[in-house]
């Protein structure tokens, strides 16, 4: 039977295979630091020759190595005897200056049987890969932290390059799709190796900027990487070789001044989701030595994979608002119609939140409403509820309603949508009314910013109207009337036209936020378009952080030749007079081919009137841009058209009245109603064929 080894047969071997067979570095230094004996096969030092390192201090064989402080830790071991675990060691090896590598270095002091100090013991052992795995998922930790804090692309492409650099890369590029960045729709799978990208975000450690700038256009040449990861969504690693004299890959950085600081690793990336390419990013090495590895380009496809998931809601986002905007404005109407005696303007700003919609509608007797409004809310949804209570607004104004009185019918419209609606919206509403002939102006609000008035001599203040509620809150609306001088400019405006130009600390105050757009608009020499132009230009600079509205009008009034107003009394004989004097009125103005219907239709409306009303009747002509026949009496008992039978001997005289006429309707007044028909003008002599 062999005899068991004896212990210092067991620590002879042990101290062997330690100095010859063991993975890791063992090092003996003397109380000068230097080695004494090592381990030749250890990371950083395998396969150089004895002489080298025998005898010699650290810094010595191993310049490329952080020492300095590794060798004052030594030091205090050597006096202290408290030993030094796991030290982190960084640096460049002298048998791989290529490559940076991460040492673990373990220190303690070597005593002899009599207690007297020998020296030191090293164990340096290679972790490179666990801290380069480290590093990897910190950096990925960080970017679940960081990319994605806003639905803004470019602001997400950002975020991803300032967490690559300089931790993972020296240079990251980040180039999106145009069409995604524009919220147009965009098919699945592969695209043109041409395909327009808009840089949206560049970072190096060398601080350089590149030629294309921020928010610039490129296209990519062809074949490169970046062009391939294009045809096939495929990620792509690629290390230049050091007898290459020409890398093209770093044309699409359009930075070539970066080949000149020895870029020589690439690693290319879609950024796609569902196979729908939203664009690129592409780390760069230059700096550091080391390549990157199939582990580096698993991070950087976990990277943009978060980025990624994050410009799709950003496009989705973007989308949904191009949508949404297109929908508005085809919901908006056109150029303002001409009106008589007054001139408007608008302008409709989309982009930001909310849906904000501006009209103006053409009323009986040459009057003029305008109205704006505002729907909190994004997206479609919101703009469709513009869509709808626009529709309504029109609708409601065949009716002849006074502006309080169509905000009541609003509020209930408003209710009604908020009940099939899944989000609380807020919905502001101000309509004025302006009536020519008098120069009278009627306004209600629902929860909007006061009108501006501008005088003609240019002096402007708000108009102090009672606000109501905003519309669905249960109503309760007041007009006010006020009379405008001639010359004067009526400005509707909303919120979002303003509030970049109020202090976030300051209470809401309508009249002080109104300033500065009453400065812009005290201009009585220029046309309501270009004050448009200017107010949208000074406030909200072509884009503001909600969408904004802006309607003007500039008010005059009607001549005395264009209006004709007798008052007659109830007696059935005077519907003679009537058309004695509508047959001289339409002789003065020169409109003789619409004396007959002209004459059937007063002669109908005064004899209902006087059958049918109460106290005197009064007949109004105006000529304007049409020409509108007037009867109004003190009832308020609406005229009613219905068919008459065959055997009936009256109940048609309604039915005359519409058709000689182009419009007409019934409107309501403090006292009694008013029955009214407009006939379009004929053309002049010179106009016709």
């Amino acid at each position: 039977m062999e005899a068991e080894p004896r212990a210092a047969e067991i620590d002879a071997a042990l101290l062997e295979a330690l100095f010859t067979q063991a993975p890791s570095g063992l090092y003996i230094l003397d109380n000068d630091l230097r080695v004494i004996r090592f381990n030749p096969a250890a990371s950083g030092v395998h396969g150089l020759p004895e002489s080298a390192v025998l005898r010699h201090r650290a810094k010595d064989f191993a310049p490329g190595l952080d020492l300095d402080t590794l060798t004052g830790l030594a030091q205090e071991v050597l006096e202290t005897g408290i030993p030094v675990r796991d030290e982190l060691l960084r640096g460049h090896p002298p048998t791989s200056p290529e490559r940076r590598m991460t040492f673990s270095v373990s220190v303690f002091r070597l005593r002899g049987g009599t207690g007297r100090v020998l020296g030191l013991a090293a164990v340096v052992e290679d972790v490179t890969e666990r801290e380069a795995a480290t590093e990897r998922t910190d950096i990925l930790h960080e970017a679940h932290r960081t990319i994605g804090s806003t639905l803004d692309a470019a602001t997400t492409a950002a975020e991803l390059v300032q967490v690559a650099v300089p931790r993972f890369a020296d240079t990251a590029v980040v180039d999106l799709r145009d069409d995604a960045l524009r919220g147009e729709p965009i098919a699945p799978g592969p695209v043109s190796p041409d395909l327009p990208l808009r840089r949206a975000a560049y970072h190096s450690v060398t601080g350089c900027t590149g030629s294309v700038p921020l928010d610039g256009l490129l296209t990519l040449p062809f074949p490169t990487p970046f062009t391939r990861s294009l045809d096939d969504l495929r990620p792509r690693l690629v290390n230049r070789m050091p007898s290459t004299d020409e890398w093209p890959y770093l044309e699409p950085l359009g930075a070539g001044q970066l080949d000149d600081e020895g870029v020589h690793s690439l690693v290319v990336v879609p950024l796609a989701v569902h196979g729908t390419l939203l664009g690129l990013v592409g780390f760069h090495r230059s700096q550091r030595t080391e390549p990157f590895t199939e582990q580096d380009l698993h991070l950087a496809g976990e990277l943009a994979d978060r980025t990624a998931l994050t410009i799709d809601r950003s496009y989705s986002f973007a989308r949904e608002r191009a949508v949404a905007n297109t929908l508005q404005r085809h919901l908006l109407p056109g150029q303002p119609p001409q009106l008589p005696a007054v001139t408007s303007a608008a302008v409709c700003l989309t982009g930001g939140s909310g849906a904000v919609w501006y009209d103006v509608v053409r009323l009986s007797g040459g009057r003029a409403a305008f109205v704006v409004g505002e729907v909190s809310g994004l997206g479609i949804e919101a703009a469709a509820a513009m869509g709808r209570l626009r529709t309504a607004v029109q609708t409601l104004f065949a009716l002849d309603l006074p502006p309080d009185e169509l905000l009541e019918r609003m509020d209930e419209v408003a209710d009604r949508i908020a009940e099939e609606d899944t989000e609380q919206r807020t919905v502001s509403c101000l309509v004025a009314v302006y009536d020519p002939v008098t120069g009278d102006c009627t306004a209600a609000s629902a929860g909007h910013p006061p009108p501006l008035v501008v005088g003609p001599h240019g002096s402007a203040q708000a108009w102090q109207l009672p606000v109501g509620p905003p519309l669905g809150s249960g109503g309760g609306y007041e007009s006010e009337l006020r009379r405008m001088a001639p010359g004067s400019l009526l400005a509707l405006y909303t919120e979002g036209l303003i509030a970049l130009h109020r202090d976030p600390d300051a209470p809401d105050d309508p009249g002080r936020d109104s300033t500065r757009l009453a400065e812009v608009l005290t201009h009585p020499d220029r046309e309501p378009e270009e004050l448009c132009d200017a107010a949208t230009y000074a406030l909200a600079g072509g884009h503001p952080q909600r969408d904004a509205a802006l309607l003007l009008a500039r008010t005059g009034v009607l001549d005395d030749d264009q209006v004709a107003l007798w008052t007659l009394p109830s007696d059935l004989e005077v519907v003679h007079t009537a058309r004695e004097l509508t047959r001289r009125q339409l002789a003065a103005w020169q409109l003789g081919e619409l004396t007959d219907s002209t004459e059937l239709i007063v002669s109908e409306l005064v004899t209902n009137a006087i059958r049918y009303g109460s106290g005197p009747v009064s007949l109004r002509l105006v000529r304007a841009e049409s020409l509108w026949v007037e009867v109004s009496d003190g009832s308020n008992s609406a005229p009613h058209l219905r068919l008459a039978a065959d055997s009936d001997e009256g109940g048609r005289g309604l039915f005359l009245v519409r058709s000689c006429s182009r419009r007409w309707g019934l409107r309501y007044g403090p006292r009694g109603k008013t029955v009214w028909s407009e006939q379009s003008l004929p053309e002049p002599a010179a106009d016709r064929p």
